[in-house]
């Protein structure tokens, strides 16, 4: 994508679905600003036929890809992603030297994300993050996330507490923006979804009553997250009279061994429908379900904008900011089968959202258009004084 004169250079990189949903709208608003010029950089699941080749969706979407990172995900034990991560640490640093942007977004804090901070970093573009300064306990997100934090030059932090996090982390305070978290925009912005179409890419109607199902790998303790799957799917067993719309894991280590099982599990079961990715048809699904249920974050983010109670099972999202409306179960079935119970009835004290207003996108922007040159930021400095925020 040619850059129009004068303009700043934003490379966007997705690797898969936890970030593009999210992305959307920025990436939407950054190629209509005046000043600035978008670039997009693809990666991960989106590039693999066995997680749906959801480049598709990106295209379809009516986004030019400017450049595309295969990872070869082949295998996810610790060498076959230490492999996959070579070959993206290497593409993405041809990519970016091609490319030339002023600066690399990143959102979140997955594996290859911090792979593609690495690439920035020895390509010398500078690195504007979103949702650094999160806790998540259970999973190595949490170490990845900082360490993405420290190689960004601006923090595009979704809550206040987390800009507390990041500025003890020594980052200088006037890079660290609350933004709010993004994926917000998506509800308030994106056109609703005809039930014929909704129906049409589920491939069947919602039921009466309908649960939405996302688990991913426990991935500090492996064996753990497979016992809190088990529990999981013991507890959802028994509902029958419920349709269970299941998404299968994403490529975190472990992430093959929970597909293979919720698989197993959805086998001759016709309440249950299982989906690579669910595409635009995410929101609307999370909006007509009882519930959500399972570790995922956007259970945490999303859902309470939506009204849709969560349960959250075991520890992967433990620590991470959530309001009134999320319940949060420890790895049993008896205990998650109550709280699916009282989440189907609506049993929670009320829908406040910590994450934002779904006006993240125009924060970004602003942040983007007014930051200072390229030499400045990537000169950074650390911050020994009292966070701001507190």
């Amino acid at each position: 994508m040619e850059a129009r004169l004068g303009t700043r250079r934003i490379c966007v990189a997705t690797s898969g679905r936890a970030d593009y949903g999210l992305l959307t709208w920025p990436m939407r608003d950054i190629a209509a600003a005046e000043g600035l010029s978008l670039q997009l950089l693809v990666t991960g699941t989106h590039l693999e036929a066995r997680h749906g080749m959801t480049v598709g969706q990106i295209e379809a979407d009516g986004f030019a890809i400017d450049a595309r990172v295969p990872m070869g995900l082949t295998a996810d034990d610790p060498a076959g992603l230490a492999r996959s991560s070579a070959s993206c640490l290497t593409g993405a640093v041809e990519a970016l030297l091609r490319l030339q942007p002023d600066m690399l977004m990143l959102l979140g804090d997955r594996f290859e994300t911090l792979v593609l901070a690495q690439a920035a970093m020895l390509a010398g573009v500078s690195i504007a993050h979103i949702g650094g300064g999160d806790v998540t306990e259970g999973a190595i997100d949490e170490g990845v996330r900082h360490a993405i934090t420290k190689l960004s030059h601006l923090h595009l932090v979704t809550h206040a507490d987390a800009a507390r996090r990041v500025a003890r982390m020594g980052e200088a305070p006037d890079r660290i923006h609350v933004v709010g978290n993004p994926g917000l925009d998506m509800l308030a912005r994106a056109p609703a979804m005809a039930r014929d179409a909704l129906e049409a890419r589920l491939g069947r109607p919602p039921g009466a009553r309908n649960l939405l199902v996302t688990f991913h790998p426990v991935t500090t303790l492996p064996d753990k997250g497979l016992a809190e799957l088990d529990a999981l799917l013991k507890a959802l067993e028994p509902l029958t009279d419920v349709t269970l719309w299941i998404t299968r894991a994403n490529a975190d280590p472990g992430g093959m061994a929970v597909n293979a099982a919720l698989e197993a599990f959805a086998a001759g079961r016709g309440n249950v429908s299982l989906h690579d990715a669910l595409g635009p048809a995410y929101l609307p699904l999370l909006t007509a379900c009882d519930a959500v249920i399972g570790n995922s974050s956007s259970g945490l983010a999303e859902a309470p904008s939506v009204r849709t109670p969560t349960v959250d099972v075991g520890l992967r999202q433990a620590g991470r900011l959530a309001g009134p409306s999320v319940i949060h179960c420890e790895a049993d079935p008896t205990a998650i089968s109550a709280a699916i119970a009282r989440a189907m009835a609506g049993d929670v004290p009320g829908f406040d959202n910590p994450y934002g207003d779904g006006q993240s996108s125009a924060r970004i922007v602003q942040v983007l258009i007014s930051a200072p040159p390229r030499d400045i930021l990537l000169r950074k400095r650390f911050f020994d004084g009292e966070p701001p925020h507190a």
